[in-house]
């Protein structure tokens, strides 16, 4: 899969599906060649043009005025040596000088695909799977070895990127930006495609030309956001859905981030993603090494959806581990819009009791079990069950009595100014002393930069987890970071803190996923504002918005699926007028719009009517039967609700087997607009019954006749589902 031509001094990874060239270019330099479909041969097309370009300086020591950094399509550049462009990477000296120049030095190919220690990362089962190049470049004067690493699957259209930093001098240096990757690409007018939102409207998916300057996707909350997902696509200007070239690239990381997209002078186009250099320093001691997050990129040639197909692939099958990585997710009921706050044993007993004879899988108490904690002002930190309120065995008991699954909500990464840590140990809360600290739902966070910290809360989750019977746990993160400051180090590392924030919540993850691998934990953050690869490979589900409007999580459940599996997004019913929206929707289409994920509820059982109560039923029978389809198929956008006032999804079997097609409605106009729906990825030689009408149609017929929905329903939001079976 990964060669060198030492001829030509270029690097090929190639399998059946992509191929990335790059090459060692005068002085040493790297020069991106060419990343696309799987080429043949390469015959030295791409060496870069010699020209004379006024204002673009050349190499030290070099009279040949036809060669510069500031135009030469680089791997990875370095700053303020010629490349007035975007650095990948910043380094201060110990003279103060902000310069690096990285040249080549030397490579090595490894069959397999090593672990990031500490990080989450893509892996592989077996090292015939994927091939490893590590490229190792030198900066003379500070004494530096950065090493590019590159790995390419055998069977997939993925390269994977990071990069590692080793001090080899006897100097310490301090790290002020290193990208885990960079991206050069010749003169072409591409299209950006990438997911903004905000708190209860998360990646939203938008598309922007890309003209000459900066374009900047980030986060400085230090979490992957509601706002701005590390996520960025270039597409061709006629890319849709199904057709044309898109370039994916996902940063498998859940902290501050950036990816920055330059449109230089002459119209090529550099990508830069990683850690974001915001209030970022990393202080390296002589002998130490720094080691970046992991950067996926993808090519398609298929569209957006095929795009999103090889993201899904990947996440699901080398992202997500562990025994829930392709089992069935069971159907959810929480106690929270039931009870709130205020509930004791028989109160819980009750929603126990209302969710059995619905076929609802597994109940989960929410918020508001321990400490003394009846609002959201107490306690977090205090990991042990108020026994004044509830007995937490008494209830996971009677839930397995009932046949159904426990589940419990932590908040592990906070800490409550009124609660018995935080009387403690103030100093374990991020602050500056003298300062006086950001309250966010009038809670703060923990210092998980520092180990002890973290070692406390896994012991404190550990003694519930011991003690009680659980088979699933909500892990919640209710705010973003301020006054990111730790009290256990010295002002040289405080630069330090948002990245080793991350890596302790990582730390805790690993720990408490590896000691109880028979627990299904969820990830949250606000609903969505830590929805991301590196999340996934802790928890292969989480929730992506707490906006539970079924005329919203079209939007939200659309985009996404742009990067992320179905098998990793919960959807849950929830009550009519909607909470956050006051929107009404019929209850047919909020269960339609929750069944194309991971499905559950989100209300108080007890106050459905019995007509209500028998539609839950046929929910639940409905999707328990097609639920792997759901969750394991092959997903693809038919129809987007960012463009049309239609909204078709549809899920295939990998044999070609079954399907099902999901079909919404957004406004209803008096237009009485007739729409056609086309399906996809069918066997066009098969038959396949309707077993909603109970007709037969061959697959070449739903592909490419497509079926008509009845424009004479009225209203908003109708939904229609129709499953597809092989006769």
């Amino acid at each position: 899969m990964i060669t060198f031509d030492s001829q030509q001094q270029v690097f090929n990874l190639s399998n059946s599906k992509i191929s990335y060239l790059f090459s060692i270019e005068e002085g040493g330099l790297l020069s991106h060649l060419y990343y696309g479909p799987r080429i043949r041969h390469y015959h030295g097309e791409r060496r870069y043009p010699r020209i004379d370009r006024g204002f673009s300086g050349n190499l030290p020591h070099s009279k040949d005025r036809t060669y510069s950094k500031d135009d030469l399509l680089q791997e990875y550049s370095g700053n303020n040596t010629g490349d007035y462009r975007l650095p990948a990477i910043t380094v201060k000296g110990s003279d103060g000088a902000r310069f690096t120049d990285f040249r080549y030095d030397s490579y090595r190919i490894i069959d397999g695909k090593p672990a990031l220690p500490g990080l989450p990362s893509s892996y592989v089962k077996d090292n015939d799977e994927a091939q490893t190049l590590e490229v190792n470049l030198k900066d003379a004067t500070l004494k530096l070895t950065l090493t590019l690493v590159y790995s390419i699957y055998k069977d997939r259209a993925v390269v994977t990127r990071n990069a590692r930093l080793q001090n080899n001098s006897n100097q310490p240096i301090d790290i002020e930006k290193i990208a885990s990757m960079q991206l050069d690409l010749t003169k072409h007018d591409y299209d950006l495609v990438y997911l903004p939102g905000q708190y209860a409207l998360e990646r939203q998916t938008r598309r922007v030309a890309l003209n000459q300057g900066i374009f900047e996707i980030s986060s400085r909350r230090d979490s992957s956001s509601h706002h701005m997902n590390p996520f960025a696509a270039l597409v061709d200007k006629d890319t849709d859905e199904f057709h044309g070239n898109a370039l994916g690239v996902l940063l498998v990381y859940s902290g501050n981030h950036k990816i920055s997209i330059e449109r230089d002078q002459i119209d090529q186009t550099r990508l830069i993603a990683g850690i974001n250099d915001f209030n970022f320093s990393w202080h390296l001691e002589p002998g130490e090494s720094f080691q970046t997050p992991e950067a996926i990129t993808v090519f398609s040639t298929k569209g957006l959806n095929g795009m999103s197909q090889i993201f899904h692939h990947l996440l699901r099958e080398r992202v997500a581990r562990g025994k829930f990585q392709y089992a069935d997710r069971p159907i959810v009921i929480n106690n929270w819009e039931a009870t709130f706050f205020d509930f004791n044993d028989q109160k819980l007993d009750e929603v126990v009791k209302e969710a059995k004879p619905l076929g609802i899988e597994m109940f989960v108490l929410d918020d508001g079990w321990f400490g003394h904690r009846n609002d959201d002002n107490s306690s977090l930190g205090d990991w042990f069950v108020n026994k004044d309120k509830v007995n937490l065995k008494r209830v996971a008991k009677q839930t397995h009595d009932a046949g159904m699954k426990f589940g419990l909500w932590f908040e592990p990464e906070m800490i409550s100014v009124d609660s018995d840590l935080y009387r403690k140990h103030p100093d374990w809360a991020l602050a500056e002393p003298g300062r006086g600290s950001t309250l966010s739902r009038n809670q703060l966070v923990l210092d998980f930069s520092r180990p002890e910290v973290v070692d406390n809360i896994f012991q404190q989750m550990c003694k519930i987890l011991d003690a009680v019977s659980i088979d699933y746990i909500k892990w919640d993160c209710n705010r973003n970071l301020t006054e990111v400051y730790s009290q256990a180090v010295s002002p040289d590392h405080e630069g330090e803190i948002a990245h080793r924030e991350i890596l302790g919540v990582y730390s805790l993850m690993d720990r408490l996923t590896k000691r109880y691998p028979n627990i299904l934990f969820e990830g949250c953050s606000g609903g969505g504002g830590r929805f991301d690869a590196g999340i996934l490979y802790y928890m292969p589900q989480s929730w992506p918005s707490d906006d539970t409007d079924a005329a919203e999580r079209l939007k939200i459940q659309d985009g996404t699926s742009l990067v992320y599996p179905i098998s990793s997004m919960s959807a849950h019913v929830s009550v009519s007028p909607n909470q956050q929206t006051g929107r009404s929707i019929s209850f047919k289409t909020r269960g339609d719009v929750a069944m194309a994920g991971v499905f559950g509820y989100e209300l108080d059982l007890a106050k459905l009517t019995d007509d209500e109560k028998q539609q839950v039923k046929k929910q639940i029978a409905f999707y328990k039967q097609h639920r792997h389809l759901i969750q394991y198929g092959d997903f693809y956008r038919l129809e987007s609700p960012f463009t049309s006032n239609t909204v078709a999804w549809e899920f295939v079997s990998p044999d070609k087997s079954e399907a099902l097609l999901f079909m919404f409605r957004q406004q209803h106009t008096n237009r009485m607009e007739i729409v056609n729906t086309k399906m996809v990825a069918l066997d066009p030689q098969r038959d396949y019954s309707d077993m909603t009408s109970d007709q037969v149609f061959g697959g070449d017929e739903l592909m490419n006749v497509g079926l008509y929905r009845d424009p004479k329903h009225v209203g908003d939001y109708l939904s229609e589902v129709h499953y597809f079976k092989e006769v």
